[in-house]
């Protein structure tokens, strides 16, 4: 009994962790939305790292996240980050830390027009004072890009379009299994 008990226990644990880190990829989608930079701030460890895939953001520490979500805030209007799936991976040996795949979209106006993203993030997890926290966030896209371009831009490896010029998306092509697929390796 007491061994049934144990691993009851230990399942409602992982379904709590589960939502816990659900409702902090929501939190972070709307504190982004709505320019919460007390909650943006609060849903990072101290230590913990945000940057994209294609190197135009890079920051390290609570500090340099907020100041880089200024200079992002300092480009964009209104924008609206909706989280579709997640994925996550409970570390086994560590229960304070956790992996996970978020895939997304957002709407934003920048430079004047609307654009639309559909964009990853590979999520490290780390439980710090007591709740989930982003530890590391590494945000990819599959495009970004102006609305009216959108459906000649799906065609095109050049789906990435924010900065005033077109520049190869991150994924799916640049993945392994993508490459192993079409015989690229």
């Amino acid at each position: 009994m007491t061994s049934d008990l144990s691993t009851l226990t230990r399942r409602i644990g992982a379904l709590e962790d589960r939502l816990a880190l659900r409702e902090l990829v929501a939190r972070y989608g709307i504190a982004v939305d709505d320019r919460d930079i007390d909650t943006l701030e609060s849903l990072f460890t101290p230590d913990a790292v945000f940057r994209s895939q294609d190197g135009v953001m890079n920051a390290r520490g609570r500090t340099a996240i907020i100041e880089q979500f200024h200079g992002r805030f300092a480009a964009l209007k209104a924008t609206n980050h909706v989280a579709h799936d997640q994925l996550v991976e409970l570390d086994t040996t560590d229960p304070d830390r956790a992996s996970g795949l978020v895939s997304s979209h957002a709407e934003v106006w920048r430079n004047s027009q609307a654009l639309i993203a559909a964009l990853r993030y590979r999520d490290q997890y780390r439980r710090h004072a007591g709740r989930w926290c982003f530890a590391e966030r590494t945000l990819s896209f599959l495009y970004y890009l102006p609305v009216g371009e959108y459906a000649a831009a799906l065609g095109s490896r050049l789906r990435m379009r924010a900065y005033g010029d077109q520049r190869p998306a991150d994924y799916p092509e640049g993945l392994p299994s993508w490459r192993r697929y079409h015989g690229e390796d």
